[in-house]
C-alpha cells in the first residue's frame, strides 16, 4: 500500500483506486475492500502500476484461479496463465496476439467454467485509441420489460467459441482463429440467458453478444433472432463506459455482469498488454458435446 485506500467513481459505472502498490504485498483486509468495490461496480481500476509478470499474476490470483488462453502461442514467456496482447512485430513475427476482439464479446463464455474476471495490464499505449468498452448487463436486464424477463427466464443459450456475426476468420471482428488442435479443445456448452451473479446473486443478461450461437429447443433462426434483440438493447450507448489506459494501469472487470469490446489501432502505433483471466469456482454449464 502507498498510503489510505480511497475509491473515485468512474462514469456511468466503474471505479478507481487510490493508494495501492502492487509491487508489495498486498493486505488481506485491503484485498477485501478491493474486491467488495469491484463487485459492487464492475470494473475496478488501478492505474500507474510498475510490478513484474509474477507480482501482476499473484494480483490477480486473488480474484479467482487463472486459467491459461487457448491460444498457447502468445503465452507470456515467464508463466502460461498470463496472455500478451500486442500488435508489436519482432524481426517480421508477432509477439502477441494482435486483437482479442474488437467486438461485444464476455471472456470465456464458451468455456463450461466460465471466467469470474480479467485482468488487463497495460504496458505499452498507443497515441491513439486503444480503449476498451464495457456495457453493463446487469443494468440491461433490470431495463428489459417483464414480458421478456418471463421469456427468456428458463431459456439456456447455446455457447461455443467464435464470434456469431463474423465467421470469417480473416476479419478483424472475427474471433480470433484457432488451429485445429486448439478448436478441439472447445466444447459446445450451455449457460443461463438471464443468470444469476455468481457472487452477488443479481440477475444479468449473459453473453448474448459474441460466443452466443443458439438456444436450446428453438429453431435457430428464431433463436439468433432474440439473441440480436437482445444484444442490440444490451449494447446501447447508455449502458456503456469507455475505459482509456495509461501506462502501468490495471483494469479489472466481472465478465458476470458485462460485455466488453476492444477498439480498433493503427498497427504501427504500438501497443502491449498482459491479460489473466480468472475463473468462476460455481456450478458450471453443461456441456453438449
Amino acid at each position: 500500500m502507498t498510503g489510505r485506500l480511497s475509491f473515485r467513481p468512474l462514469a456511468p459505472f466503474g471505479i478507481e483506486a487510490s493508494g495501492v502498490d502492487l509491487s508489495q504485498p498486498l493486505a488481506d483486509d485491503a484485498c477485501a475492500e478491493l474486491l467488495r468495490a469491484f463487485y459492487a461496480h464492475h470494473v475496478l481500476a488501478i492505474r500507474a502500476q510498475d510490478i513484474s509478470a509474477a507480482q501482476f499474476l499473484a494480483f490477480a490470483r486473488r480474484i479467482g484461479p487463472p486459467q491459461p488462453h487457448v491460444i498457447d502461442q502468445f503465452h507470456h514467456p515467464e508463466d502460461p496463465n498470463i496472455l500478451v496482447l500486442s500488435n508489436v512485430r519482432n524481426n517480421g513475427q508477432p509477439t502477441g496476439l494482435r486483437d482479442a476482439g474488437s467486438y461485444f464479446h464476455t471472456d470465456y463464455s464458451y468455456l463450461a467454467v466460465p471466467a469470474r474476471a480479467t485482468t488487463l495490464y497495460s504496458r505499452v499505449v498507443p497515441r491513439v485509441g486503444g480503449d476498451t468498452l464495457f456495457a453493463d448487463q446487469v443494468a440491461a436486464y433490470d431495463d428489459l420489460p417483464a414480458a421478456m424477463k418471463r421469456r427468456i427466464e428458463p431459456l439456456l443459450a447455446i455457447h461455443h467459441y467464435g464470434n456469431r456475426h463474423d465467421l470469417d476468420e480473416a476479419s478483424r471482428t472475427a474471433a480470433s482463429p484457432l488451429n485445429s488442435e486448439q478448436k478441439a479443445k472447445m466444447p459446445v456448452i450451455t449457460h443461463r440467458i438471464a443468470r444469476p451473479h455468481p457472487v452477488t446473486g443479481r440477475k444479468a443478461l449473459y453473453a448474448v453478444s459474441g460466443s452466443s450461437f443458439g438456444i436450446v429447443g428453438m429453431p435457430e433462426d428464431e433463436a439468433r433472432d432474440l439473441l440480436d434483440e437482445l444484444a442490440a438493447h444490451a449494447t446501447q450507448s447508455r449502458y456503456q463506459l469507455r475505459f482509456r489506459y495509461g501506462v502501468g494501469d490495471i483494469v479489472v472487470w466481472d465478465n458476470a455482469a458485462l460485455l466488453h469490446s476492444a477498439t480498433l489501432t493503427d498497427s504501427d502505433d504500438a501497443r502491449t498488454l498482459w491479460r489473466v483471466t480468472v475463473l468462476e469456482d460455481g456450478q458450471p454449464g453443461a456441456v453438449l458435446n
